[in-house]
């Protein structure tokens, strides 16, 4: 008999590492969907100015804008970023290959997904209590049989599939980026994605504009949109939920940009750069500021939340080299 616990839950119930790959992504389904930004100046960074003093009405510690100073021109090399934050679905193979899971993924039950054809082996009433208690399906489950129970909870499978990874701390996603032949993208490289190469304010353009990204203003089930669900939250080079949905790691320490004159005590190698505003989780709310291309925040690397996630990026140059070392002699 299966016991599934929102405690107890463990990959070792469903399956050992080295066969736990069903509905897994390949390695070469990973490369997939990246977009290539070619090599070039951009301009990165702000010189604006609280001049109204917003951030002292908002009770906000960073003072505003000051490490964005001084705008300037940078040249970067061409890359490739993943068109959407990393889903649950990608994060599956990578659990499925012997990582450990986030929590939440024990508390929805989406870790069974790793293995679903074990639900199958469970009583309709254990399958009516579970799609309850851990599935939160939203049915009359005392009326639906075993084949409409397990319809719907692989429905909600597929709902959160398309849903951004999120309780990642800068490790988590580091070591998924490499596991995937991949890397976190540079706070400059970030930046270029999502402002294109004339620094515009937002994703979409210079105008401000409500509703053009998930920031908490329209409600999901679970806070998080689906990736690519907000069209005009799209940046010059086709990349999606840059502005909002989850804040992002990036590679970088943070730090202040060269010739800048503000000095902060967390500047050095005590936090790792995030980007992106997000939904809005417990304690955080989502300004316009938030969502300019040019904001930087950090966070300390073991830190994990609801609307904090990321995405990968990759060398065009090991990119190539990965395809040439694999063509055939």
């Amino acid at each position: 008999m299966i016991h599934i616990s929102v405690r107890t839950i463990s990959l070792a119930v469903f399956c050992a590492a080295s066969t736990c790959n069903a509905g897994a992504e390949s390695a070469n389904a990973l490369e997939q969907d990246m977009v290539l930004i070619p090599a070039g100046d951009f301009i990165m960074g702000s010189n604006k100015l609280d001049d109204t003093l917003k951030s002292k009405e908002f009770g906000s510690v960073k003072p505003w804008f000051m490490d964005e100073h001084p705008q300037h021109k940078q040249h970067l090399n061409a890359f490739y970023m993943d068109r959407y934050e990393v889903t649950n679905a990608r994060y599956r193979a990578y659990i499925a290959d012997g990582h450990q899971p986030p929590e939440y993924w024990l508390e929805t039950g989406y870790i069974v997904s790793i293995k679903p054809e074990k639900l199958k082996e469970l009583d309709v009433e254990k399958l009516r209590r579970l799609a309850v208690e851990r599935f939160d399906i939203d049915a009359d489950t005392r009326t639906m049989d075993k084949p409409q129970l397990l319809s719907a909870i692989q429905q909600h499978f597929q709902e959160m599939d398309v849903l951004p990874v999120v309780y990642a701390s800068w490790f988590d996603a580091n070591a998924f980026c490499r596991w995937a032949g991949k890397r976190l993208p540079s706070e400059a490289e970030w930046e270029l994605a999502a402002r294109g190469r004339d620094g515009n304010e937002f994703t979409w353009g210079n105008d401000w504009a409500a509703g053009k990204s998930n920031t908490g203003d329209q409600e999901w089930p679970m806070g998080v949109a689906p990736v690519g669900s907000y069209q005009d939250d799209k940046s010059p080079f086709g990349i999606f939920d840059l502005a909002g949905n989850v804040s992002e790691w990036t590679a970088d320490w943070y730090q202040p940009y060269p010739g800048s004159d503000f000095s902060s005590a967390d500047f050095g190698h005590k936090f790792r750069v995030v980007r992106g505003a997000a939904w809005g989780g417990s304690g955080h709310y989502a300004l316009q500021l938030y969502l300019r291309g040019a904001y930087r925040f950090n966070l300390p690397a073991n830190y994990a939340k609801e609307d904090l996630g990321f995405r990968c990026a990759k060398d065009e140059k090991s990119t190539k080299s990965n395809k040439k070392a694999k063509a055939p002699l």
